[in-house]
């Protein structure tokens, strides 16, 4: 969960509440970590990656950044992964002022005094629409990741100040081209903002079809 993508999540949380307990993460780097450590540990037994954000920081030299490691738990333990592009449009700095000189010129949003949003750009998504369909191809479980076209955040809407199709298609036609899509390997497009009511149902519902329906076991979101 971050910030520009928690109504997504609370509406998964809900959905699944009468049949799992739940972890949530938030996606400041040590978030994702310790997501996926317990993932690695075998007491979790589901993951629904909505906000893979922490990449962005990772790359672009952000603040909350993922670690070389992101997505290997799932790799490792061939667990089933329900992922999409929660908040792959922002890299993340503290005040204003520690923004890099070569972001300056850039479409910036101010979240709060500590924290500047930089957008990320058709090049950056392309990067990272890469390194994350590289890690998807070494998933050997059933893998569903979803592309919210109607935007991956909600600074991403039309009228928002991240809004950007051009960004946005650039990192879905980068996972299109790198991911090898199977029959258990699949990318899913959908027409949604990913904190719409039916994008979250769609996670929910590639959750329930993944897992078989099995109920009360502790689940990571």
């Amino acid at each position: 969960m971050f910030g520009v993508t928690t109504p997504c999540v609370e509406m998964i949380r809900e959905a699944l509440r009468a049949e799992a307990d739940c972890l949530v993460f938030h996606a400041t780097g040590i978030g994702g970590q310790a997501m996926e450590t317990l993932v690695d540990s075998g007491m979790v037994k589901g993951v629904i990656d909505v906000t893979t954000t922490e990449v962005c920081d990772l790359l672009m030299g952000g603040v909350f950044p993922a670690d070389e490691d992101r997505f290997g738990a799932i790799i490792r333990t061939r667990m089933p992964y329900v992922g999409s592009c929660g908040a792959l449009d922002m890299v993340n700095f503290a005040a204003p002022e520690t923004v890099p000189e070569t972001y300056r010129g850039r479409t910036l949003y101010h979240h709060n005094p500590q924290i500047t949003l930089i957008r990320t750009t058709p090049e950056e998504n392309a990067r990272i629409g890469a390194w994350i369909g590289e890690r998807l191809n070494r998933m050997e479980g059933p893998v569903r990741f979803f592309l919210p076209e109607g935007g991956v955040s909600a600074l991403d809407r039309p009228g928002q100040p991240f809004h950007d199709p051009a960004a946005d298609r650039a990192l879905f036609e980068a996972l299109e081209r790198t991911v090898r899509q199977t029959s258990s390997r699949q990318l899913v497009r959908r027409p949604e903002n990913v904190n719409d009511p039916a994008f979250a149902a769609a996670l929910v519902e590639a959750f329930r079809t993944l897992h078989g329906g099995e109920k009360r076991t502790r689940r990571a979101s």
